[in-house]
């Protein structure tokens, strides 16, 4: 009889315990079953890598080319004529086909064996009808460098701009050293960024009829001033923007009257960009860094003061590829990298694209 009532008060005096110790349960539960079932990459975002968010845009094509052993050379440029649906890829080296055509699906389609070509760095392909043509720069030293040259998509030169095999920096004639790359826009404007490292660093308009519209440039790093403009393309806003690669940053300026607009550098302390491109939708830029080789997206910002920049994706390639020069299908929306580390140039297509 002690006994059972010894037994009676300990439970009942134990209770307030018992019910303390199962709420401390039931808090710890609800606390750590969100972190249990979250998206470890998501997670992973916030924790590890706040700088770059994962919107995972794009993918590897694995399958394109067809036959990677097409690639014989140094690939430096590549271009896209979305009607055609042709992909032009520029490589150097002897004895190599300067340009290769492939399809969309990755087939070879035509090489071009021309000896018009020395030294090709950018490649930009216009699908004016009815009558497209293929631009590319020539950095070469010998007596077809330091030039701008017209194709046909068969690899039949057309014209020359520039004096072949003469740097220089003079306007009248045109004279290049070592014109790194063009864009023609819709209008068929030409904007030239010349130079590759040569004595020139400088951002030119060429008008219908290849008249100067104006120029920019300069070596410096002040505002309109350029160390070796490597890429060039335009925004849907009439904005021209320059992959400034010496001084680490891209500048914006208007198309029509040349006027300086500002610059990025925030997202370039680590890297300079080589390459800029909008993406098919016109919502990000596709910048490729050849040193950190990687691809990084920045939105395109919207008309008026072009604030400050900041990474929203990044496709991060392996060790020594150094993505080079880059170009997107508008039609399609796939992304083409030239890699002259990885002698090789690579496909990304869009994800979830609506």
């Amino acid at each position: 009889m002690l006994r059972t009532s010894w037994i009676f008060v300990s439970v009942k005096q134990a209770k307030p315990l018992v019910v303390l110790i199962m709420i401390v349960s039931f808090l710890s539960l609800w606390i750590l079953l969100p972190a249990r079932f979250a998206n470890p990459a998501t997670a992973g975002y916030y924790v590890e890598s706040p700088k770059l968010a994962k919107k995972n845009l794009y993918k590897l094509d694995p399958g394109w080319p067809r036959l990677p052993t097409f690639f014989t050379g140094q690939v430096f440029g590549v271009a896209v004529d979305p009607v055609a649906d042709i992909v032009y890829v520029a490589q150097r080296g002897e004895s190599v086909p300067k340009v290769l055509l492939f399809s969309e699906d990755g087939y070879l389609l035509q090489e071009w064996n021309t000896t018009t070509l020395e030294m090709p760095h950018g490649i930009f392909a216009t699908n004016a009808s009815p009558s497209p043509t293929v631009w590319v720069t020539d950095v070469g030293n010998g007596k077809y460098g330091h030039t701008i040259k017209q194709y046909t998509p068969h690899g039949k030169l057309l014209q020359t701009l520039g004096t072949p095999g003469i740097p220089g920096n003079d306007l009248n004639p045109l004279q290049f050293d070592q014109p790194a790359e063009v864009y023609v826009s819709n209008k068929g404007e030409m904007y030239i960024v010349d130079g590759d490292g040569g004595l020139n660093n400088r951002l030119i308009k060429l008008a219908q009829g290849f008249w100067i519209a104006w120029m920019k440039g300069g070596k410096g790093a002040g505002p309109s001033h350029f160390y070796i403009p490597h890429s060039v393309t335009e925004d849907t806003v009439g904005r021209i923007w320059v992959a400034d690669r010496g001084n680490k940053r891209l500048q914006a300026f208007d198309s029509t009257s040349g006027e300086w607009l500002g610059y990025w550098t925030s997202c370039f302390t680590d890297d300079a960009p080589y390459s800029v491109r909008l993406t098919y939708d016109n919502k990000y830029f596709v910048v490729a860094q050849l040193n950190s080789n990687r691809i990084i997206f920045l939105p395109v910002p919207p008309i008026g003061n072009i604030g400050t920049c900041h990474i929203v994706d990044t496709i991060q390639l392996a060790n020594d590829v150094k993505p080079h020069l880059v170009d997107v299908n508008r039609k399609t929306g796939s992304i083409y990298v030239a890699e002259i580390g990885a002698q090789q140039a690579q496909k990304f297509t869009p994800i979830n694209r609506k």
